[in-house]
């Protein structure tokens, strides 16, 4: 059986064989992380547990069924991993497909994007884990066991940890899996972060943690919000130089994240980039300043796209569209995932793709 195949069952001891005779055996200098929309092995999520980030127990129960409705649409297209810790496995399997495998490792949060490991693909197909450090967004975030998350899945899997020096999250750049990075300066060049690093030193060791070689940069937003403005909300790569981006219809001058967000686009375009705009919902089920809703914030899954849906018909209809435009040839499917986007997040922060190599 080749490895795709085994890696295809979903079985951790098949993962295990494939990685943990491999790993440290040597460390190239040119590992590079693929483009999202690569074929993968596997989809690693979270499962959020922790009453101290999650008080009110109602709201935990909501989002705890959401990322099950995300997991189990998932594990239809590819084996998916759920993280967490052994004494939640019980609760979580009543949500969960008997397709989906529980991992024992501690969680706090569902933040797959930001916490869990980023992979990267080396000389041979040899996987690595690329290690940026993950903090709760600056330490605004109880991340006991949140920050030991990809270093922890790293050894399960008997992979290498290669350690970028940075501290940030993966939900903080873009990449397009050939060599141009895009990214918000306010979730990286930030004192809750990088405090001694310059923008080049982090330009610099975001570069070789994704095997890149050019960066865009943004403005961004500091201090607005928790992740002081990822650019995966915003701004995706769909191939090299062509961009999905989600603006607003009618931008409020006065809104921060509209100036912020309108800087963006014109550093994309003027950087060279096609860039395709998809409106924000105008009519939606959550009325809330702070709720983020984002089309593009969507994940790319082996056969399919899963994005977020807002209950704006006409909106909805058009994200589901350039979805398929930029996507042909996979089945594009809208979950409600409100709940994420009352927290600031989607579909995409609560996921990490596992190359298949």
């Amino acid at each position: 059986m080749d490895r795709r195949k085994l890696l295809m069952t979903g079985s951790v001891a098949s993962l295990l064989a494939l990685f943990s005779k491999e790993a440290l055996a040597v460390l190239p200098d040119s590992f590079v992380m693929p483009a999202e929309d690569a074929r993968h092995s596997a989809t690693f999520m979270q499962w959020p547990v922790s009453r101290q980030v999650y008080p009110d127990g109602d709201f935990l129960a909501i989002t705890q069924q959401t990322i099950a409705d995300i997991a189990n649409t998932i594990v239809e297209f590819e084996p998916v991993m759920m993280l967490v810790g052994k004494s939640h496995h019980p609760q979580a399997r009543k949500h969960l497909s008997q397709k989906i495998e529980l991992w024992d490792i501690e969680t706090e949060d569902l933040w797959a994007r930001d916490s869990g490991p980023v992979f990267v693909v080396g000389p041979g197909g040899k996987l690595a884990v690329s290690q940026i450090q993950f903090n709760g967004w600056g330490e605004k975030q109880v991340n006991t066991h949140d920050k030991n998350i990809a270093a922890k899945v790293a050894q399960r899997l008997g992979l290498a940890l290669l350690p970028s020096g940075l501290i940030g999250e993966a939900g903080g750049v873009e990449q397009d899996g050939k060599g141009l990075l895009m990214a918000h300066e306010s979730s990286w060049v930030n004192n809750n972060r990088n405090p001694d690093l310059s923008r080049d030193q982090i330009e610099a060791r975001l570069l070789a943690a994704y095997g890149a070689e050019r960066m865009i940069w943004a403005d961004g937003l500091s201090g607005w919000d928790i992740t002081d403005y990822h650019i995966d909300g915003l701004a995706r790569f769909t191939a090299p130089g062509r961009v999905l981006m989600n603006l607003p219809d009618k931008p409020d001058p006065y809104d921060p994240f509209h100036k912020a967000a309108l800087k963006t686009h014109k550093a994309l375009l003027q950087a060279g980039l096609s860039v395709t705009v998809i409106p924000e919902p105008v009519k939606r089920r959550i009325d809330d300043v702070e709720f983020v809703a984002s089309y593009v914030n969507y994940y790319v899954c082996n056969g399919a796209v899963i994005a977020s849906q807002f209950g704006d018909k006409v909106s909805d209809q058009m994200a589901a569209a350039a979805l398929k435009e930029h996507y042909p040839g996979r089945e594009v499917i809208m979950l409600n995932a409100d709940a994420l986007g009352e927290l600031g997040g989607g579909v995409h922060c609560a996921t990490q793709q596992m190359p298949a190599v």
